[in-house]
């Protein structure tokens, strides 16, 4: 596999449309989803910029999430059309940070909004070194 020079995408925003098994009885989305979006964010992020996260586990480069922040502002609701912005806001040498803010797609509400830190960890499970290409391209 050979990958990017840099990662040259800092943002991407993905569309989200609730499923009902993501719902309680009311059709409220349930706040364990939400992590799970935001990973679905990270890893078209990671797509966009020419990667695919499997590629990065075939070359020994893992990710693991250290932290995880979330501020529930409005609930989502079953069947209605969201967007997840995903922002990489800093890559160290062994952590990468991202925010996420998800909105009502029709009048662009913010429903939640988080952030979250991934440690980079060899197969092994020990803390590694990033990749040079993962650094995002400097202005």
């Amino acid at each position: 596999m050979s990958f990017p020079k840099r990662m040259t995408i800092q943002s991407h925003t993905i569309t989200i449309v609730p499923r009902y098994a993501e719902t309680d009885k009311a059709g409220v989305v349930h706040h364990s989803v939400y992590p799970v979006w935001f990973e679905m964010g990270r890893t078209e992020l990671l797509r966009a910029n020419g990667l695919a996260y499997k590629d990065l586990e075939e070359a020994g480069v893992l990710f693991v999430v250290a932290e995880l922040f979330i501020k529930y502002r409005r609930p989502a609701m079953y069947d209605e059309k969201l967007q997840l912005e995903t922002h990489c806001s800093a890559v160290t040498a062994s952590k990468v940070e991202h925010s996420y803010k998800l909105m009502r797609c029709c009048d662009e509400t913010i429903l939640a909004e988080g952030s979250s830190v991934l440690a980079c960890v060899s197969a092994e499970g020990k803390v590694r070194r990033i990749p040079e290409f993962m650094y995002p391209e400097a202005d």
